[in-house]
């Protein structure tokens, strides 16, 4: 935080004798600012909006309206301002309910000196970030917008990709990975995240073994940055294309909850500009934290009955979710000629065009699995390294069309 820039503070309580001393206890510390005090939760939101302070010192007990609910509606209405709750009570249970409603710290009451300023301190530091990040990347235009680099620089916000089957057995990781390193380059760095916790196989698949995964970032995701990340994540020595493994044991799965899985796709977008998300068959809490924040899904089927079953399901899924289908690019992978059902008639069935079908090669796909070389390096002229090239185009393709008609309706707005 620059040394001239101090952190704006108000405090809300219902007793003015606490308001005061705590207004005198901030008051020792030059880099805070004192700007308002409000007596009750509807005030403190008022408030809020007016004066946009870096911190919120709020007391959880009020007559019309408790903290919690107040924290909640102030970082929805300014997000970038940080919430401080203070309790009487230490339950944990009060803590959670804090956190979860977008607290940035919790102290009992009546909070030390020391503590009540490092409290501050810290948020007021996650103000200042969340607010330069607001400049350039408003709320409600995920995966638009720039992120902040370095020297002041910005560059366009990353995609995130998820590829995603709802049964077993389609070739999720062997689709992720080869589109990965066909998306890569010097100008578009991509990351492969591994979204089947327990179960992974993108490090295998590209034959790198690896000593950090996500559980090294996610118990850390709301202080990331770009660094950090970078040392976690395994660079593919072949392709340059960054790895994000799962943890080593499957045990280790319950480690990682859909919020943080989500929070930490959410920044790889100032890092990566594509992040491709390797997936479970079934929707876990991190499949569907993925799908929330997607960019892009690539539906995967196969020729089979109960592939094309399950797609159509999800896509009825979809429907009823809020999933728009303009979001779904949808592909047939393993495609034979030889089997009657051919993708064109899929697509009519279940209305949505198959864009891509990825054609039948044994030989090449467990050579390459085998090895761990994914077969798009080596095989860019078969037919089987065309169609990945043709999947990375439509994603980009896609991308910008969805891109432009988002800018198109905050144009008419």
């Amino acid at each position: 935080m620059p040394a001239q820039e101090k952190i704006r503070v108000i405090i809300v309580d219902d007793i003015s004798d606490t308001r005061e001393n705590l207004k005198r206890l901030l008051q020792f510390d030059q880099m805070i600012e004192f700007v308002g005090a409000a007596r009750s939760g509807r005030e403190a939101i008022d408030m809020a909006q007016q004066l946009k302070p870096d911190v919120v010192i709020m007391d959880i007990n009020m007559p019309d309206m408790d903290g919690i609910t107040a924290t909640e509606a102030i970082r929805r209405k300014v997000p970038f301002t940080q919430v401080v709750i203070l309790s009487v009570q230490s339950d944990t249970s009060y803590m959670r309910r804090a956190m979860l409603a977008g607290a940035r710290d919790f102290l009992t009451k009546p909070p030390l000196i020391d503590d009540l300023t490092a409290a501050v301190r810290r948020a007021g530091a996650m103000a200042v970030d969340e607010r330069s990040k607001a400049q350039v990347f408003p709320t409600g235009q995920a995966g638009g917008g720039t992120a902040p680099m370095p020297g002041g620089m910005a560059h366009p916000l990353g995609k995130i990709i998820v590829v995603y089957s709802p049964k077993g057995g389609t070739g999720k990781t062997t689709i992720a990975t080869n589109l990965a390193i066909a998306l890569h380059s010097e100008d578009t760095k991509a990351v492969l995240v591994d979204g089947n916790i327990q179960f992974g196989d993108v490090a295998v698949f590209l034959n790198e073994q690896v000593k950090n995964t996500l559980i090294d970032l996610t118990p850390r995701v709301d202080e990331l940055d770009h660094d950090f990340v970078e040392d976690v994540a395994v660079k593919h020595n072949a392709t340059g294309v960054r790895i994000l493994a799962a943890p080593p044991k499957p045990e280790m799965a319950n480690q990682i909850s859909g919020e943080q899985f989500g929070k930490l796709l959410e920044f790889l977008r100032q890092v990566y500009s594509f992040i491709i998300v390797d997936t479970a068959s079934y929707l876990t809490e991190v499949v569907q934290s993925a799908l929330d924040v997607s960019d892009l899904i690539i539906l995967i089927t196969t020729q089979d009955i109960p592939s094309i079953k399950n797609a159509n399901s999800f896509l009825l899924l979809a429907d009823t979710s809020g999933i728009k289908r303009d979001r779904i690019l949808f592909i047939m992978n393993r495609f034979d000629k030889r089997v009657s059902i051919l993708p064109e008639r899929v697509g009519v069935s279940l209305r949505q065009e198959i864009v891509v079908a990825v054609p039948y090669e044994e030989r090449i796909v467990a050579t390459s699995v085998n090895r761990g070389i994914p077969f798009y390096i080596d095989n860019k002229a078969q037919p089987i390294g065309k169609s990945i090239a043709a999947l990375a185009d439509a994603v980009r393709e896609k991308l910008t069309k969805l891109q432009e008609a988002r800018v198109e309706t905050a144009n008419r707005k």
